[in-house]
């Protein structure tokens, strides 16, 4: 079946030998009851290890990867920390893109550090950077693409062959596109990771995160510490990812067709220094992105003439777009990375990637275009 279809149905079929539902009820128990001592019913004891609910957002998360698991998770960042848990010890070396989500980097920088993971950085747009890179005790090899807040995009192909010859594993977030754009496991990733608050879900409404797999054996590690650590989303988180997955394709392509005419709109603006977008040809990586992506999604960052200060009055000024962090919803967001989503990066190390001052973040969200377009417009003005 298609992408479509199967965002509206896999892991949500109806039992038509039970109540018949349509839509996958939200199952607030805490724990179940059995029949038997050592015979859980239906395989379900307590939420925590596994939640009829959850379970249909795992099997529909992992269909559209196209993956054989999934995992569903509190959070973003819950998904990441899990997965980290799950496959490094003291002493390994993860090699992850320079350009990536505050988040993740503070994650890397003040959580694993302290246990003696170190992390280094690469410009992962060049694959020869990477394969240089890469230690004999380099774990996993950590992309993002687009990259976040600079729209780098990395060859997913390139890169995870690489990494699988020497030891590592490659994992991707693929926040930014979503497997309706990109499916990173068919270019040879191990692991996919998402942050189910953005665009999966859609609607900014539910924090969430995910991790889709094939690997049988690291799925059965994940799926452990998902238990032990217990970092997993609630029922009713599960099911308004789940109906926000329902519309996942119409919203993208909608995203993307508006981002594209901002980005271009925004080029031609004698305000605009550079616009970063995968889709205008202008783009470093266009050809890469037009190779690996069906679409090229909904997140354009620019660069205004000017200084901090410029930007910040911009940004202050629209009507539609509404100055917050995160993405991925219905509604259009802006943000300044240097002191919002990336300020946990050091100055200088902001400096030096290119998150300039000047710079600002844009989530196109799905209202008419021609309102966006003259929301930017009279901001800039």
């Amino acid at each position: 079946m298609g992408f479509g279809t199967r965002a509206v149905h896999s892991g949500e079929e109806p039992d038509l030998e039970g109540s018949g539902d349509v839509v996958a009820p939200i199952h607030l128990s805490s724990t179940f009851a059995r029949k038997k001592v050592d015979t859980p019913s239906r395989g379900f004891e307590y939420s925590r290890t596994g939640n009829p609910t959850r379970l249909a957002l795992e099997r529909r998360l992992a269909d559209l990867e196209n993956a054989r698991h999934a995992l569903a998770f509190s959070s973003g960042l819950a998904a990441e920390t899990t997965l980290l848990l799950s496959t490094l010890e003291s002493g390994d070396h993860i090699l992850a893109g320079d350009d990536l989500y505050g988040g993740t980097r503070r994650l890397f920088e003040s959580t694993l550090k302290r246990f003696g993971v170190e992390t280094s950085y690469v410009d992962a747009s060049s694959p020869e950077y990477v394969s240089e890179a890469i230690r004999a005790k380099t774990r996993l090899v950590w992309l993002e693409s687009p990259t976040n807040p600079l729209m780098k995009i990395c060859d997913i192909a390139v890169i995870s062959s690489e990494a699988k010859k020497r030891g590592a594993i490659t994992v991707v977030d693929n926040t930014f596109a979503t497997p309706s754009l990109q499916n990173p496991l068919d270019l040879g990733a191990t692991v996919v990771v998402h942050s189910t608050t953005k665009y999966i879900g859609g609607h900014s409404d539910v924090v969430g995160g995910a991790v889709m797999l094939s690997d049988d054996k690291l799925f059965e590690a994940i799926k452990f510490n998902q238990n032990a650590a217990g970092a997993v989303p609630s029922p009713f988180d599960c099911f308004l990812v789940l109906r926000g997955i329902k519309t996942l394709q119409l919203r993208m392509e909608r995203h993307s067709a508006s981002a594209g005419a901002i980005a271009e709109f925004l080029e031609g603006h004698p305000r605009v220094r550079r616009v970063l977008y995968p889709g205008l040809e202008s783009h470093p990586q266009h050809s890469l992105a037009k190779k690996q992506m069906r679409m090229f999604g909904g997140m354009v960052s620019f660069e205004l003439r000017g200084s901090g200060a410029v930007a910040r009055r911009f940004l202050e000024r629209p009507k539609i777009f509404a100055l917050a962090e995160s993405l991925g919803g219905v509604e259009s967001l802006i943000e300044h990375p240097a002191s919002m989503t990336h300020a946990s990066v050091p100055k200088a190390e902001r400096e030096r990637l290119g998150i300039s001052e000047s710079l600002v973040r844009a989530s196109v969200g799905i209202e008419d275009l021609e309102d966006l377009i003259a929301d930017l417009k009279q901001s800039l003005r």
